[in-house]
């Protein structure tokens, strides 16, 4: 990330939220590729379920 983004969210808001990064097999081919989002702290375990 770059250093502005990251300087951004270590102030106020920017705490409550995290970067997630899951990794889903397509049905089609088969494949592997990576979902990222960023979510609020409260909201994780709730992205990982999906």
């Amino acid at each position: 990330m770059a250093k502005k983004v990251v300087a951004t969210l270590q102030k106020g808001e920017g705490r409550g939220y995290a970067k997630v990064i899951k990794m889903v097999k397509s049905p089609k081919t088969g494949a592997y590729f990576f979902k990222e989002e960023m979510v609020l702290n409260e909201d994780v375990k709730k992205f990982f379920a999906e």
